[in-house]
């Protein structure tokens, strides 16, 4: 069923007038059926007369055409590729893919089914849509059918519920667990591109949000996980919406005066995980986005994700009123939110990890199952970030990072922690973008 749908949500969406099937010339769109599961990439061909070259899941590629018969050949530096054989009906192109290693011997699987689409330019967009959500999801899944097809440009205005599933009149609309609003499938999206989540306005939908008394284990030691044994019941609190601030509504003594000044978040942005993979659950993050709950997604931010799946099916959720760093609660102020965005395509640009940008610094963030690991991801992605945008060899990457890096500690309540390296845009006035 699933594999039935990709592959007609391919056609349907790259589809291509039939005006011009003489030259192959073009971005396709590969389905690679491995197993019981599909893999998504991109192969960019030339024609020239009865050549063919190109690339290949970013390897260079040669070979030949003869009537509806292709043969191209795809290899890296160290000599691994791919052979294919495809059979042309227009600009569907059908087959098997032989990879192979830098012997020249087989791999295994030896042959896989492939078909590749040609890619329609999406045409030009920039129109407000509106969407009211009537489901949600609790995987970030390549595989759910799209709730809306936007266009690169295109902005959106929708909802969300709570992380329990609750909306903005307190009715239970889905399970617990960071329901997500979406996907969203976005015409022209291709695995290898980047989407940018133009973050343009989160409004507080109703004067209440939820969250939680104790500390996240992996944020305490023993004597202090000793003092948390009474802790773990649930803490209301009133959102004054005009004047911008968070009160507990039953606090304890000494608190009866504390404010917590409102700062609305999505803790959820996510594209869709490959299809060949089991989907991550809507609680989970990682190179994908998805549960990152980096208190810096807010308005006027940028969210930077890879697109691993045609269309990249974006989902969104998790609002929160405020949270401070870490989630060291297990959980923000968990509440619904309005959310207005707007999303852009970057072709041809690989993003490792999720990035976030605001007008005053770039961050580069990382995903895994330990802090230290965590941090790594995100010293590489900030390095890469550097290098490809900023042209810095590894000496001067090193030099930035060590001077003007900034690091916060994201998210620790989940199974993967996360951590962001921070720079500053004052700190590289300096350099030449791009040059």
């Amino acid at each position: 069923m699933n594999r039935m749908f990709i592959a007609n949500l391919l056609v349907v969406a790259f589809i291509v007038p039939a005006a011009a099937q003489d030259d192959l010339s073009g971005r396709y769109v590969v389905s690679i059926v491995w197993g019981d599961g599909t893999l998504y990439d991109v192969l960019q061909l030339e024609q020239k007369g009865d050549n063919l070259s190109g690339t290949y899941r970013g390897n260079p590629l040669e070979g030949t055409r003869h009537g509806e018969v292709i043969d191209l050949t795809s290899h890296n530096k160290q000599g691994d590729g791919d052979t294919m054989h495809l059979i042309a009906k227009g600009h569907v192109l059908t087959g098997t893919d032989t990879p192979f290693d830098g012997s020249g011997h087989i791999k295994q699987p030896p042959v896989l089914a492939v078909t590749a689409v040609l890619a329609a330019s999406p045409p030009s967009a920039g129109q407000t849509r509106e969407f009211v959500p009537t489901q949600f999801y609790h995987a970030f899944s390549a595989t759910t059918k799209p709730a809306m097809t936007i266009m690169p440009g295109d902005t959106v205005h929708t909802t969300t519920v709570d992380a329990g599933g609750t909306d903005a009149n307190g009715i239970q609309r889905a399970f617990g667990g960071n329901p997500e609003t979406g996907p969203f499938f976005v015409q022209g999206a291709m695995p290898g591109d980047t989407l940018a989540v133009h973050v343009i306005r989160l409004r507080l939908n109703r004067d209440w949000a939820i969250s939680d008394d104790y500390l996240d284990g992996r944020s305490v030691d023993p004597s202090l996980a000793v003092t948390q044994k009474d802790t773990g019941k649930t803490i209301f609190w009133h959102l004054d919406l005009d004047g911008g601030m968070a009160s507990a509504e039953k606090p304890d003594t000494h608190l009866r005066d504390y404010r917590v000044p409102l700062r609305p978040m999505l803790g959820c942005v996510a594209t869709a995980a490959a299809a060949a993979f089991p989907p991550p659950n809507s609680g989970d993050s990682g190179s994908f986005g998805g549960n990152m709950d980096f208190n810096e997604i807010r308005a006027d931010a940028t969210v930077y994700l890879p697109i691993r799946a045609p269309g990249a099916l974006l989902y969104v959720g998790d609002g929160h009123a405020a949270m401070g760093d870490g989630e060291l609660n297990g959980n923000g102020l968990e509440t619904s939110m309005d959310v207005t965005f707007r999303v852009e395509l970057i072709p041809r640009r690989r993003t490792p990890s999720p990035r976030v940008e605001n007008a005053d610094r770039i961050m580069a963030l990382g995903y895994e199952g330990s802090v230290d690991d965590s941090l790594k991801i995100a010293t590489s992605n900030m390095a890469n970030w550097l290098t490809s945008d900023y042209k810095l060899n590894p000496s001067e990457v090193a030099q930035i990072l060590g001077t003007a890096s900034q690091i916060r500690i994201t998210e620790v309540a989940d199974r993967n922690a996360g951590v962001a390296i921070i720079i500053d845009f004052d700190r590289l006035k300096g350099l030449a973008a791009g040059q």
